[in-house]
C-alpha cells in the first residue's frame, strides 16, 4: 500500500501546526506571551491562531517574562497545559528564577505532590544579525538543570512532533527552535504526529568519525558530512534532539563504531555541553578512540552584528571538515 504525499512546509509552518492540533485536541491548552496573538509571534509562528481560536487561548502578556513565566507555573498546577513562547533565549533570564527555581524544584521539593506540566517555546541560535541580544545559544545552561527536560528540534518533523510528546510530559519541559531553522523547507509526511523526544538520530550513517550536534548546526554538519564524503571519509551525524537527558546510548554506540568524534556545538567553548558529551565519552569510551576527542563552538565572544562577523563567530561547515581532518588522516578511511 503507497504511503500517503508528503506536505511541503517550513520549519515555522510546522511548529504552528502542531500547535494548532494541540489546541484542537485539548481544551486544557493554550498559548501566551508577547505579541503571541494580534502580532502573529515575533517568528510569526503564530500568525493566524488568535483569530481561529481567540483571545482566551492565544494570550498576549505584557513585556515581563517573569511575571508570564510564574503565571504559566500557576496555570499548570492548577490542571492546564500551558504553552509559553519566550520570544528569544535572551529574554528567558528574565524568567530564570521562575524556570529554575520553580518549574525545575517543585516536584521535588513537594515529594512528588505536585507537578509542572508546562511547556516554554524559545527561540535561540544566531544567523540572522539579530546581535548579541538576541542571538546567543544558551540551551546548555538549561540542560545544567535537574528538573528540567530540554528538547531542539532541528528537522521539520521534530518541529511538527515535539510540542505534543512535550505536553504529554508531567514534568517542565523546554524547547529551544533556532532562529535560522524557521525558514527552512522539508516535506512532512502526511499524519506526522508525536515524536520521540528521549532517543537521539544518526541523521547519516557512516564508518569514519562521528560528528555530534543538535538544533541549528545540524545542516551544516551535514554539509560538512557531504564534502567529507567526496574526501572518502565518511562522518556518521548524531542528532542529540534531547539535551536533557542526554542519550549517550546513541552517541557512545557510534563513537565504539567509528573510533573518532567531533562535537559540533554553537553554544561557547568553555563550559558549553560539547565538553560534557566529550567527558561523558573520554569516561565511557576512552579505550575506544584512535584519536583525541574534537569540538567545534563558537568564538568566545558576545554574537556580533555584521554578517562576516557573525559568520565568523559561528561554527560553520569548513570548520568541521578541518577538524574532522586533522582526526583522519590521508588514508586512514580508505
Amino acid at each position: 500500500m503507497a504511503s500517503p504525499p508528503a506536505d511541503r512546509v517550513t520549519y515555522r509552518e510546522a511548529v504552528r501546526e502542531a500547535i494548532r492540533e494541540a489546541l484542537l485536541r485539548d481544551p486544557r491548552v493554550f498559548l501566551m506571551g508577547e505579541d503571541v496573538g494580534r502580532y502573529g509571534g515575533a517568528y510569526a509562528v503564530s500568525k493566524g491562531l488568535l483569530a481561529e481560536f481567540g483571545p482566551e487561548r492565544i494570550r498576549d502578556t505584557p513585556l515581563s517574562e517573569s511575571t508570564f513565566v510564574g503565571a504559566g507555573i500557576g496555570a499548570a498546577l492548577g490542571g492546564t497545559r500551558p504553552i509559553v513562547e519566550v520570544m528569544t533565549v535572551n529574554f528567558s533570564l528574565l524568567a530564570l528564577d521562575q524556570i529554575v527555581n520553580n518549574a525545575a524544584t517543585i516536584r521535588h521539593m513537594s515529594g512528588g505532590g505536585f507537578s509542572v506540566p508546562l511547556v516554554i517555546r524559545m527561540a535561540t541560535g544566531a544567523g540572522r544579525q539579530l546581535a548579541a541580544q538576541h542571538a546567543h545559544s544558551l540551551e546548555g545552561w538549561f540542560a545544567h538543570v535537574p528538573g528540567l527536560r530540554i528538547v531542539t528540534p532541528a528537522t521539520i518533523e521534530d518541529a511538527r512532533g515535539m510540542l505534543w510528546t512535550a505536553l504529554e510530559n508531567p514534568d517542565p519541559v523546554l524547547i529551544f527552535e533556532h532562529q535560522a531553522l524557521y525558514n527552512l523547507e522539508g516535506e512532512l509526511p502526511a499524519g506526522a504526529g508525536a515524536v520521540d523526544i528521549d532517543r537521539a538520530a544518526v541523521r547519516r550513517p557512516g564508518r569514519d568519525v562521528t560528528l555530534v550536534t543538535y538544533g541549528g548546526t545540524l545542516v551544516k554538519t551535514l554539509a560538512a558530512a557531504e564534502t567529507l564524503a567526496g574526501e572518502n571519509i565518511h562522518a556518521e551525524v548524531i542528532d542529540l534532539r534531547t539535551l536533557r537527558p542526554l542519550d549517550m546510548d546513541t552517541v557512545l554506540a557510534s563513537v565504539r563504531k567509528t573510533r573518532r568524534v567531533v562535537v559540533v556545538d554553537e553554544g561557547w567553548r568553555s563550559g558549553s555541553l560539547a565538553g560534557e558529551i566529550l567527558a561523558r565519552i573520554a569516561e565511557s569510551a576512552f579505550y575506544d578512540l584512535d584519536a583525541p576527542v574534537r569540538r567545534v563552538c563558537s568564538a568566545e565572544v558576545p554574537i556580533p552584528y555584521p554578517k562576516h562577523l557573525e559568520d565568523a563567530a559561528l561554527p560553520q561547515p569548513a570548520a568541521v571538515v578541518e577538524a574532522v581532518r586533522a582526526l583522519v588522516p590521508a588514508g586512514a578511511a580508505a
